[in-house]
């Protein structure tokens, strides 16, 4: 056992991400860097056998997923190029290792949604030919002719999958003047008969997910109310059925169903944490799945409707695969939590907590302070910023978390306004407003660190990525007097730069960020406001910059 959590050691830990479960049910994919390197994996859930079926072809930095032909003989796995996110689609043979790259043009970014229930096509979500779309890859043949596009929406268009017998597709778009606004569609296999089957309300995320195996029915989301919330839709009447309470104060987001029907799996979001629960479809009883608090990045069934297959960790415990037995409610592991050379017993526990920010209301946030604090002991303390800024952070494991608490850092992680997790009007509250009352949250953060006992404060640091990156960025010249160090980690210093880059190179990211921001030129004055180029000169913080000079998300001229 080391004495300390270590870079080193701490970097070695390996990672297993991205499980999915094959439609027999009894088979799990997963990438994991056990060599090195990621590859991929296929662990027989009865057998317990594992074999690795990549050996270098897939990605080093996997972002995009794969996904299991019908027969689950093949996967379709997608790989870029150091890191600039021009996705390519591989088809990998699981009989003989064999890879095949498929078309791709070299400024797409295609991720493979789902493969026909045939197996002649595959469903992608590209950029080819501008802003992402729906297309379908014909598997029998090759070159620029193997494509069809299916949707032209100036919008980001998503689809989630085939329906049961191959001749609809499900996605979700938006053709309303209101850059909020998304809406569920359903199209034919050949592109035809494109309608708008699912809408609660103008201006309301409404999406479609999976579809039921009576080929009639499929899983929806909505926040219309507020919060998210998981329901089934059925098409011949555009009926509803709603599983998640209209009064609920947690938000809710489907999974899939379950082979036989009967069950509807949901990540619930409370607390920064997640949980799974099943809806019965026939009477919308909730039951959930008994696991430890923390929580669950991945919820698949297999062994046919029998099991679950779930990730879980928590904030001291490294991702496990798990096998839930839904006869039993007992969970086995599979792929275990890999610590290394490293107990457990060292890592901090991350507490959830609310501090005032500066109109009154309460920031959710997780707390991280050193082990070894004495009564007495001051230490250094780091506000760190989450990406998005439509994410959060959550009571999972976090390797740099760690490696700061164990170096003597209290380290404050706060889900500000514009987070998810705590409801619409904290998600859209710094919509036209980035680098307002988001960044007031963080001012908020800083003088509730100052108030506890083992913070010392003339050492407050701010650092963050992407999103986090541009908050720092940011705080470092709008609130010079409050830090003494700012990290930013592939940030954004300047938004007018970064919505051309991003329109012209990733359109959907273009499409998100004016969403978020408004148009460049009738927001031009908030733009140069909110853009910390604009105030360098005000700088006192020591400064490290880190960045990516391949990242088409945040360009290195930012």
């Amino acid at each position: 056992m080391t004495e300390r959590l270590t870079p080193e050691a701490l970097a070695a830990l390996p990672t297993v991400t991205f499980p999915s479960v094959s439609h027999q049910g009894d088979q799990v994919a997963f990438y994991a860097d056990w060599t090195g390197r990621f590859e991929l994996y296929v662990l027989d859930l009865r057998t317990g056998h594992r074999r690795q079926v990549t050996d270098g072809q897939a990605p080093t930095a996997p972002r995009g997923g794969y996904v299991w032909s019908h027969d689950d003989t093949r996967l379709y796995f997608c790989r870029d190029e150091d890191g600039n996110e021009r996705q390519a689609l591989f088809e990998l043979t699981l009989a003989t290792g064999g890879v095949r790259a498929l078309s791709h043009a070299p400024e797409s970014m295609d991720y493979a949604a789902e493969v026909r229930p045939d197996g002649s096509q595959l469903l992608v979500n590209s950029t080819r030919g501008g802003q992402m779309n729906v297309h379908v890859y014909d598997l029998a043949r090759d070159g620029d002719s193997a494509w069809t596009a299916l949707t032209h929406f100036a919008s980001t268009a998503m689809a989630s999958g085939w329906s049961p017998d191959g001749s609809r597709i499900a996605l979700t778009s938006n053709e309303s003047p209101d850059l909020q606004n998304t809406d569920g569609y359903v199209v034919r296999g050949d592109g035809s008969e494109i309608r708008r089957v699912f809408r609660v309300r103008e201006g309301s995320r409404d999406t479609l997910g999976d579809w039921h195996p009576d080929g009639e029915r499929l899983a929806v989301s909505s926040d219309a109310t507020g919060n998210s919330r998981v329901g089934v839709l059925t098409l011949a009447t555009g009926e509803v059925r709603w599983f998640t309470p209209e009064e609920s104060q947690v938000e809710e987001t489907p999974g899939g169903f379950s082979p036989d029907g009967r069950w509807l799996s949901a990540l619930r979001n409370v607390d920064s944490t997640l949980t799974a629960v099943l809806y019965d479809t026939r009477t919308g009883q909730e039951r959930p799945v008994l696991l430890p608090p923390g929580v669950v990045t991945s919820l698949d069934f297999a062994l046919g409707s029998a099991g679950l297959l779930v990730q879980h960790s928590t904030t001291v415990s490294r991702p496990a695969l798990l096998l839930y037995d839904l006869g039993t409610e007992t969970s086995e592991v599979v792929v275990p939590a890999d610590h290394g050379a490293l107990d457990p017993a060292q890592f901090t526990q991350g507490r959830f907590i609310h501090y005032p920010t500066t109109d009154g209301l309460q920031v959710p946030a997780l707390l991280y302070t050193p082990r070894t604090a004495q009564p007495g002991q001051m230490f250094p303390a780091l506000i760190n910023v989450h990406g998005g800024p439509t994410g959060q952070f959550f009571q999972n494991f976090s390797t740099l978390d760690q490696l700061l608490a164990d170096q003597g850092y209290v380290v404050l992680c706060p889900n500000v306004r514009g987070s998810t997790g705590s409801g619409v009007a904290w998600r859209d509250a710094n919509l036209l407003d980035w680098g307002g009352r988001d960044l007031e949250d963080i001012t908020a953060g800083a003088e509730y660190l100052k108030t506890l006992g083992e913070v010392d404060p003339a050492r407050l640091g701010i650092f963050g990525i992407s999103y986090g990156g541009y908050l720092s960025y940011l705080a470092a010249v709008k609130r010079p007097e409050l830090f003494k160090v700012s990290v930013p980690i592939v940030g954004i210093s300047d938004l007018q730069q970064l919505n051309a880059d991003n329109s012209r190179d990733m359109p959907q990211l273009g499409y998100y960020f004016r969403g978020m921001m408004g148009d460049p030129v009738e927001q031009a004055e908030l733009w140069r406001d909110r853009s910390a180029v604009m105030h360098a000169a005000k700088l006192q913080a020591h400064m490290l910059m880190m960045h990516g000079v391949n990242d088409p998300r945040c360009p290195v001229n930012q």
